[in-house]
């Protein structure tokens, strides 16, 4: 990938995702972490439904 399609590829991204930011203890990640890994789940998929929970109430 070339450095202008590179740039041209993350400006496009930029305007259709947002990022969210957050510190959480380590030991909590660590714990969710093997929750979703039991659950079979990535934390962004796990994300995307808690807050897709929240917009539909």
């Amino acid at each position: 990938m070339t450095n202008k399609s590179r740039a041209d590829y993350f400006r496009e991204r930029r305007k259709t995702i947002g990022q969210f930011n957050v510190n959480v203890p380590k030991d909590k990640l660590e714990a969710l972490d093997k929750v979703l890994d039991k659950m079979g789940k990535t934390r962004t998929g796990w994300l995307n439904e808690k807050i897709d929970e929240e917009i539909a109430e």
